[in-house]
């Protein structure tokens, strides 16, 4: 009797290490199947479910800022390899006489521009 309720007792919390079923998430939009991108097998991918009941104007508000925030990183990483590559802008970054050329590249660049340069990106 008492191993019976061992045993019982050790197949019932066997269960806790089943690993659960995931749900099935569908990332896939229907109403822009036309769209150029949408491919199959995926269709449309949308993973976030941005445009879940979207009409035509937000999706096409979505893919001119995806554009334009893939073109402003592109921009970002050619600036970056050209001050890594060592080409800078002649000159003085402020009135004090620190050049262009003085500034490091990366992160060592936060540190070196001057207070009055850095707020001016803000």
């Amino acid at each position: 009797m008492f191993r019976a309720a061992i045993l019982a007792l050790a197949l019932g919390t066997a269960s806790a290490f089943v690993a659960p079923v995931p749900a099935r998430a569908t990332t896939v939009v229907k109403a822009f199947e036309s769209e150029v991108g949408a491919q199959p097998p995926l269709g449309l991918f949308d993973p976030l479910m941005l445009l879940e009941g979207a009409d035509q104007d937000r999706f096409d508000r979505l893919r001119y800022v995806e554009l334009k925030h893939g073109r402003i990183a592109m921009l970002a990483i050619a600036g970056h390899l050209t001050t890594d590559a060592g080409i800078r802008i002649p000159g003085d970054i402020d009135y004090s006489g620190t050049s262009f050329a003085s500034i490091g590249t990366g992160w060592d660049a936060t540190q070196s521009v001057p207070v009055a340069g850095a707020l001016q990106i803000f």
